[in-house]
C-alpha cells in the first residue's frame, strides 16, 4: 500500500473481518493529503455507512463547527476511524474488527506523517495509551514513539451531555498551539520503502 488512493481501493474491498458483509459502503477516511493533523475517530455511524464518508453525521456537522473555530476546514485536515465499516447497530468494536483495520490506519499514518495525531474518543485513545482513562488525560499532548498525540473527547459527548460542549471546545484550542509547537521539532523522516509525501458512532466518552 504506497499511497493514499491505494489504501481506499483496498478498504473499499476489504473482507478481512464480517462488518464487510453488513456494510452499505466502506470508509477508508479522507481530506488533505498534505495535512498536518489527522482527526481518529471510533467507527463510522449510520450516515457514514451510507455514504462512504467519516464524520458525516450529527457528530461531524460539530466536528466541522469545532474546526470553525481555530481556523480550519474538513477539507485542511485528514479524518478517519479505528475501524472502516459500521458495526451493527453502533456497538462497540469488537477486538477482532480493530485489530483486521490496523494496518490501513498505521499505513495512511505513515504516508501523511503529521505533525500531531488527534484521537477522538476512549477507543481511539487506547490506541496509543490503553491504560489510560480519557477523562484525566483529555485536551493535553503526550509524544508515544515520537508522534505527538492529543486525546479529546469525541464530538458526539456533547451531543448526549450538553454540559460537555464548552469543555470539548476549549480542549480544541490546544490544536493549534501543538502544530506550532511541532513547526519547532526536527521532522520525522519517513518510513523505510515509502514517499517522503503521499501520492496525491454512537460513541463511547470514556
Amino acid at each position: 500500500m504506497n499511497s493514499l488512493q491505494e489504501i481506499d481501493a483496498r478498504v473499499r474491498a476489504c473482507t478481512d473481518c464480517p462488518l464487510s458483509e453488513g456494510r452499505t459502503h466502506a470508509v477508508p477516511g479522507e481530506g488533505a493529503t498534505n495535512s498536518r493533523v489527522i482527526f481518529i475517530g471510533e467507527a463510522p455511524g449510520y450516515q457514514e455507512d451510507q455514504q462512504g464518508r467519516p464524520f458525516v453525521g450529527p457528530a461531524g456537522r460539530l466536528l466541522d463547527e469545532l474546526l470553525n473555530t481555530i481556523g480550519l476546514k474538513r477539507e485542511d485536515v485528514f479524518i478517519a476511524n479505528m475501524i472502516k465499516c459500521r458495526p451493527p447497530n453502533n456497538r462497540d468494536p469488537l477486538p477482532t474488527e480493530v485489530d483486521a483495520c490496523t494496518k490501513y490506519l498505521d499505513r495512511q499514518i505513515e504516508l501523511l506523517r503529521p505533525d500531531l495525531i488527534v484521537t477522538l474518543g476512549r477507543y481511539a485513545m487506547n490506541k496509543y495509551f490503553p491504560k489510560e482513562s480519557i477523562s484525566r488525560v483529555r485536551g493535553k499532548v503526550r509524544t508515544k514513539d515520537g508522534q505527538r498525540i492529543l486525546p479529546l473527547l469525541h464530538p458526539a459527548a456533547a451531543l448526549h451531555q450538553a454540559n460537555l460542549r464548552e469543555s470539548i471546545f476549549q480542549d480544541f484550542r490546544v490544536i493549534p498551539q501543538a502544530i506550532e509547537a511541532a513547526k519547532q521539532a526536527p521532522a520525522t523522516p519517513p518510513p523505510p520503502n515509502s514517499p517522503a509525501t503521499p501520492s496525491d458512532r454512537q460513541l463511547s466518552m470514556f
